[in-house]
Formats: C-alpha cells, structure tokens, sequence
C-alpha cells in the first residue's frame, strides 16, 4: 500500500473490526483503488454494531494529512451506499463508529464512485481516504454514526479495571500457603476487591471524576 508516497502493507496503517463481536477477526486485508484510497469488506455486516478503526502506530500520516472514514452497504437492488463517518489522524489515531442505524440510510457524497471497487453483494466496506486535514475539518459526518468518546473511555476503563482485578485475585492464596518472605509486602485480596467496587462505583457516577 501507499499513502502519498509512503510505502507498506494495507495492514500497516489501518484496522477495523466489530467492537461488540469479539471473537471476529480483525480486519488487516484492504483493497487499494487509488493511490491514496482503500477499502476494507465487511463480511456478514448486519450483525455488526460499532465499527473501530485506527492505525497502528508504524507508519504516520503524511504531515498535514489525515484519512477520511465511510460506511458502504449495498441497498436493495446490491448498488453501494456510501456514508461518511468520520475521520482519523496522527492526533487521533483511533476512532469507534455506530452503523447499526445507519443500514438503512440515504448517501452521502464520496470519492469512492469512479473507481473499480470488488463488491460481493452481501458484503458491506469501510472506505479510508487520505485527504488534507483542512478538507477533513470541512465535512461533515453522518449524525448518528459516532460513539461518545465518554462512553468509549467508560468502556476502556471497566475492561481495565476488571483486567487488574482478574489478574491480581489468581495471585490470591492464603495465610496458609504463603512462605514467609521478609523482604516482600503482601496486600490483603479484600483491599483490592475494596478499590475495585469503590472505582466502579465512581466511575457510574460521573465517568471524568478522575480529573478533579
């Protein structure tokens, strides 16, 4: 793949996969139908929710660029639908879009309509557009295809928390078992518990607490 003279493989800049599903493979494999457009299928798309995109972190954007994000599916007579969705850039390298409402909506304008695209009808894509951010500041996006960046921290921050729980209590034994060890300090499982349900509880309350 290139973007503007920057050399690599699709998979080096960009994936998207199904934040609800999981077990779905990430998707890496992109079509490139110009040098600075590509497309990515997204098989069995009506049982996919939210969508994330973001780049991996080898290959920036050229500076001053960034890439504009659609939503394609095919409409009742299999003809492509296009919806912008928003943007990402080396100042956000990530974005998470809504396009469960959005299968059944009216187009947008595109760039993706001359080029030569591989469609399967049952398939819809996400198209990525490298483009200049000035022109990425001007468009305007589908109004209900992106996710609050507050409930996407939320999100983020219950996983965490749950990892750290999860990781620290299979370390757990008991007086027991335990060898004695002067040079080490052991913290009691239930103080950890008592961090845990303290932080969730704050954390429903008002999700940015932690910036006061």
């Amino acid at each position: 793949m290139r973007v503007l003279g920057a050399g690599g493989s699709a998979g080096s800049f960009w994936k998207a996969s199904n934040k609800n599903m999981p077990e779905r493979i990430v998707q890496t494999a992109a079509q490139q139908v110009a040098e600075d457009k590509f497309v990515f299928d997204l098989p069995d798309y009506e049982n996919i929710n939210h969508v994330v995109v973001f780049m991996l972190g080898t290959i920036p954007f050229p500076e001053g660029m960034g890439g504009s994000v659609y939503f394609s599916y095919p409409d009742s007579s299999g003809m492509p639908v296009w919806q912008l969705l928003g943007f990402v850039t080396n100042g956000k390298p990530s974005a998470i879009f809504k396009i469960s409402g959005l299968k059944s909506g009216e187009g947008s304008q595109h760039p993706f309509g001359a080029m030569n695209i591989v469609r399967t009808p049952s398939v819809a894509q996400i198209g990525i557009s490298v483009e200049l951010l000035d022109t990425l500041a001007q468009q305007t996006p589908v109004g209900n295809a992106a996710v609050s960046s507050v409930d996407s921290f939320t999100q983020f921050t219950q996983k965490m928390l749950d990892n750290f729980y999860n990781f620290a209590s299979s370390f757990a034994i008991s007086q027991a078992q335990m060898t004695p060890s002067p040079s080490e300090m052991f913290i009691p499982a239930n103080v950890v518990l008592k961090w845990y349900e303290n932080f969730q509880r704050r954390l429903a309350q008002n999700p940015l607490f932690w910036k006061t």
